[in-house]
């Protein structure tokens, strides 16, 4: 059995955090599903930027939107669409298998709506009926203002999958707004069931702080916040107010550890899969990370659902100044900031690609 069969054996989801057309066409990603037990995946702008840019097989698809007079966003949802919706349905057994727990697809929203969360919620909600799949998530970022667009997401039945997650503060945030969603279905007498994944982000803090820690607390906060937010995952979600709605016939919203490609050349190109396995959850992971963890990745354990070994390795992280909160927020602000650059990025491309497909006739 290989490394990736025995990390889904544990109880966790592999997702591919990787989406191009020619994944698609080639059958690479269907070989996935089947030999590396990949159950799902994730899409962003910078993806999606450099599969316009870095390849022939969207040419034609923009040169189609071009002549129809589509803007470059347009384009891009269109072109987005059409991969995410073939994927979504090579996933679809397992979807249903599921009973629809695993199997999902992901799409963002423009980060440019990222301040105004009535426009998000309503763009969430127009892409997913435009995907015409079950197993499509909106993704919406966590932040202060992403959180009221969550939550009427989740009340409105628009499956959700939450990124810029960082610290364990805006993570119960994150699971506070999916909560409330929930409870005001029960309360309207709507299904309670909306599926929805919690993206938590890892390998940024060890970045982050590399320059300041002392050796031996290098490429350890990144595990360390990732075992503190599965141990509030698994607390959050066995409370008495969650009894209640499970009951209902509500399900738990998934915890997703995202950012999963170590940074740090001299560590190990799989630390954050080793050392984040864990039953209830997901792993989206890079390509490159995928074939690593499938060739020499081992699965020592399992996290521990006990917050105490989680708090003691923060406590170290404190004791040398690392301040959580602090830089969980100024996280959450570059990575926000860094999406809107993607996407500008992306649009770009889009345009400057039209105009090179028309200009070669």
């Amino acid at each position: 059995m290989n490394a990736p069969a025995q990390l889904h054996d544990l109880g966790q989801s592999l997702w591919l955090d990787n989406i191009t057309r020619d994944l698609l066409e080639s059958g690479t990603l269907a070989r996935y599903i089947a030999e590396l037990s990949v159950t799902g995946l994730t899409s962003n702008p910078t993806i999606y930027d450099k599969a316009i840019g870095g390849s022939s097989a969207y040419d034609e698809a923009v040169r189609a939107a071009a002549d129809r007079g589509l803007a470059a966003e347009a384009t891009f949802f269109e072109l987005a669409l059409d991969d995410l919706t073939r994927a979504a349905d090579l996933f679809r057994p397992i979807h249903d298998r599921t009973l629809g727990v695993d199997g999902f697809v992901s799409l963002e929203v423009s980060p440019l709506l990222a301040y105004d969360a009535a426009a998000t919620a309503a763009e969430a909600a127009r892409l997913h009926a435009a995907g015409g799949r079950p197993n499509l998530f909106i993704k919406i970022p966590g932040t202060p203002e992403g959180l009221p667009a969550i939550e009427d997401s989740i009340a409105a039945g628009v499956p959700v999958n939450v990124t810029l997650l960082f610290s364990p503060a805006q993570y119960a945030g994150c699971m506070e707004a999916y909560t409330r969603g929930v409870e005001r279905r029960v309360a309207a007498g709507l299904p309670p069931y909306v599926p929805s994944v919690a993206s938590f982000f890892v390998s940024r803090w060890d970045a982050a702080i590399a320059a300041t820690v002392p050796d031996e607390l290098k490429n350890g906060l990144g595990l360390a916040i990732g075992a503190k937010a599965y141990a509030d995952y698994r607390a959050f979600f066995a409370s008495d107010r969650w009894g209640r709605l499970l009951n209902e016939g509500a399900r738990p919203q998934r915890l997703l550890f995202a950012s999963t490609g170590t940074k740090d050349p001299a560590a190990s190109d799989v630390l954050y899969i080793s050392g984040l396995a864990a039953p209830h959850t997901v792993n989206t992971m890079p390509e490159a990370t995928l074939l690593a963890f499938a060739d020499h990745g081992k699965v020592p354990g399992s996290l521990s659902a006990d917050p105490a070994g989680a708090d003691a390795a923060l406590a170290r992280y404190a004791a040398a100044g690392v301040d959580v909160d602090a830089l969980g927020r100024d996280l959450q602000a570059k990575g926000a900031e860094a999406f809107v650059a993607s996407w500008n990025s992306l649009l770009g491309r889009i345009e400057a690609k039209a105009a090179e497909v028309a200009a070669a006739g």
